[in-house]
């Protein structure tokens, strides 16, 4: 029988180049940052699809909003999501790559489908700027082939994580797909009892996300739309993230206490941990309360008011992040010591790297301050 520890090579140990916390902190904030527009083209795009098939006017007009925004939030998240990616496999690589490698071609598949779903969501954008009543029913089919690749990238991805975590399905998943002991790259974590309520919750997360996104691109970008949009778009939005935040509590539930070994709902239930996973828990009360306020007491929707949704939103995802890292890490601890292993700061490129994050952040930060002054000078003209 083969030990899962053995699949882990230990023979070369360099030193990760920033201490252990740093490089955890710089991963999650990252993957947070990431999640924001990766949500909205996991979710947002297969609503805005079935919003414009299903022809409600209000619908058609959100779904033609958020597919013109499209090609700009895949941009932005496929640029957040470099960060995580890249001290994943700083700091983790040695559970990281073995599990990439046992899946290969499907984790290349990842750049197959990424590439023509991205051009078609160009296709599909172009087609809402010639114009969206008339658009040709191929562009649609596009549109509707971009939401189903989007939605098996993330997959994928799934896949990936749940096996760099799962080591010991190692060693079955590379006998059953290896010939002569070499790994064939066919293998995928199936088997894992995580993999699909980890994936649907991140779905529910997707969707609560695209709600909050709904109003805060209505309070900053949506000046030219009429009252029958700003008076549906807030009731709409609240009813998608209600039906996001039930799917994120059950999956989540389903995650948690059907699938979790009991030394890991132990050690999370505990002291120090079982604050971070009521907070977690919770955690879609914040942009769900906003929301359910506003209807109640009337309210207009004010960029204050969206600000606050899309804060409360991010909130949920750095907290969810935050929690899967502490997970993350307990569940590896079993067969590779990630946080013990030797540091050599490396600091020239650590400084170079930092300086480029912040100041790439501040680029795109002032990027998405002049859109709001570029839609009121269109508006007053």
């Amino acid at each position: 029988m083969i030990e899962p520890q053995s699949l882990i090579d230990t023979t070369i140990t360099p030193g990760l180049p920033a201490p252990f916390w740093f490089i955890q902190f710089l991963k999650v904030l990252g993957f947070s940052l990431h999640e924001v527009p990766m949500n909205l083209w996991y979710a947002g795009i297969i609503c805005s699809m079935i919003l414009a098939a299903a022809g409600h006017p209000q619908g058609r007009r959100f779904s033609s909003r958020l597919m013109s925004q499209m090609p700009v939030l895949i941009a932005l998240g496929v640029n957040f999501g470099i960060v995580p990616l890249l001290f994943i496999q700083v700091a983790y690589s040695k559970l990281f790559y073995p599990a990439t490698i046992l899946m290969a071609w499907f984790w290349l598949a990842v750049i197959v489908l990424l590439t023509p779903a991205y051009y078609g969501v160009y296709l599909y954008a172009f087609g809402l700027y010639d114009n969206e009543r008339t658009m040709r029913r191929w562009k649609r089919v596009v549109g509707w082939v971009s939401a189903v690749a989007f939605i098996l990238i993330g997959f994928i991805f799934a896949n990936a994580l749940t096996l760099t975590d799962n080591v010991a399905a190692w060693p079955e998943i590379w006998q059953k797909t290896s010939v002569g002991a070499a790994a064939t790259g066919t293998g995928l974590n199936l088997g894992d009892a995580r993999l699909w309520p980890r994936w649907l919750m991140m779905f529910g997360m997707a969707l609560t996300t695209t709600a909050a996104w709904l109003v805060v691109d209505l309070a900053w970008f949506g000046g030219r739309e009429d009252d029958d949009y700003r008076r549906w778009a807030p009731e709409f939005a609240l009813k998608l993230y209600a039906v996001g935040a039930v799917w994120y509590w059950v999956t989540a539930a389903w995650y948690l206490f059907l699938t979790w070994p009991t030394e890991t709902l132990r050690a999370m239930f505990l002291s120090p941990w079982a604050v971070l996973m009521v907070l977690t828990g919770l955690s879609p009360l914040g942009a769900g309360a906003l929301l359910f306020l506003r209807r109640q007491r009337a309210q207009p929707v004010t960029r204050g008011w969206a600000t606050a949704v899309g804060l409360a939103q991010f909130a949920m995802l750095l907290i969810n992040a935050i929690s899967r890292q502490v997970v993350q890490n307990h569940e590896v601890s079993r067969y590779f010591d990630v946080a013990g292993q030797p540091v050599q700061t490396q600091w020239s490129s650590l400084v170079v790297f930092l300086v480029s994050l912040i100041a790439g952040i501040a680029g795109i930060a002032w990027m998405l301050a002049q859109l709001p002054k570029a839609h009121a000078s269109d508006t007053a003209h």
